[in-house]
């Protein structure tokens, strides 16, 4: 394997490299995030979370979905926008409980199939699909989803809660596939049983609510050291990880591995004595759990491979999620 190649091929990936423009954004809202005094996160974490009393919070989290998947598969498009907000809830520890979406339609020829992926999508993961919006005379195609969930204010799971010397771990169901049209999307959900996807997103309200990690994120766009990294950048930390550590499936390669979206998986920190709770827990549910390195003070990432040991991402010279309310 070409380490430096890989190195560089993370660095530049455009999963990593569009975050950058979040801080124009969260720059210009800083000032009304929280005008209620009730939020009780920064910008940049997988949900936000609204204080609502008696030890309850309610998530909310949105998604779009790119418009090459929309004109490419439309059907996939649907079914991945309900994933990927159903992962945003899970990844806090929390319950989907309901989403709504923003429909702009420009084809007609589209239509039924996007729909149809909805559909597929709310019953795979046991949520409904409640309300939103519909543009029918749209320019152009495209699709946003958000979601509401519920969990317990004590036993959230954040990106801002890894500690100097915690592990890192990654959870990842190996047992997929590479989409045929997107060789980036790791599908592990579709043609599994309904339950065991269903028990997946529930198994991480069970660990959040026993308190066994510090932080987490599920893995996105930037991949998994990509949402590592953005873990690392919230929490004011850094890492050093061990490639070969990473569960990975064999037939893959691991430049696109580490940039693939997964159906199911998740970056945690912990500290050391419950990581084998962690395995434990997560194991039954074809996720394959593996202690990948530590967490350091120096605010960088470091990757090692064999005799190698290279600075992947640096929160000084090339952070991934450079957050304007900072």
């Amino acid at each position: 394997m070409d380490f430096d190649a890989l190195v560089k091929s993370l660095q530049e990936f455009i999963g990593v490299s569009r975050k950058n423009s979040i801080e124009k954004v969260t720059k210009a809202l800083g000032e009304v995030y929280n005008i209620s005094g009730e939020v009780l996160l920064d910008f940049g974490d997988d949900a936000s979370a609204i204080d609502i009393g008696n030890n309850q919070v309610v998530l909310l989290a949105a998604d779009g979905i790119w418009g090459q998947l929309m004109s490419v598969n439309p059907y996939w498009a649907g079914y991945c926008s309900v994933l990927v907000n159903v992962n945003d809830i899970a990844a806090m520890g929390g319950k989907p409980i309901a989403m709504v979406n923003t429909l702009s339609i420009n084809d007609d020829e589209i239509y039924d199939e996007l729909l149809q992926g909805i559909v597929d999508g709310c019953r795979k993961f046991n949520v409904p699909m409640v309300g939103g919006h519909l543009h029918p005379d749209a320019e152009f195609n495209s699709l946003d989803v958000a979601i509401a969930g519920i969990a317990k204010k004590d036993c959230l799971i954040t990106s801002a809660g890894a500690n100097v010397g915690d592990k890192v771990l990654v959870a990842i169901d190996t047992d997929g596939r590479q989409h045929p049209q997107f060789a980036l999307n790791w599908d592990t959900t579709y043609e599994k049983d309904d339950k065991l996807v269903q028990d997946q997103i529930k198994v991480m309200q069970e660990i959040a609510e026993a308190k066994l990690v510090t932080g987490g994120k599920d893995i996105s766009n930037p991949g998994t050291l990509g949402t590592l990294e953005m873990l690392l950048e919230a929490s004011g930390v850094g890492a050093d990880v061990n490639l070969l550590d990473i569960p990975k499936n064999p037939n893959v390669p691991w430049d696109e591995w580490l940039m693939a979206y997964p159906g199911a998986a998740f970056v945690l920190t912990a500290k050391e004595e419950n990581c084998q709770k962690i395995i434990d827990a997560l194991s039954p549910y074809s996720f394959e759990v593996a202690v990948v390195g530590e967490v350091i003070e120096e605010k960088n990432l470091y990757l090692t491979y064999e005799d190698k040991k290279v600075v992947l991402f640096s929160q000084e010279k090339n952070p991934v999620l450079v957050m304007g309310n900072k």
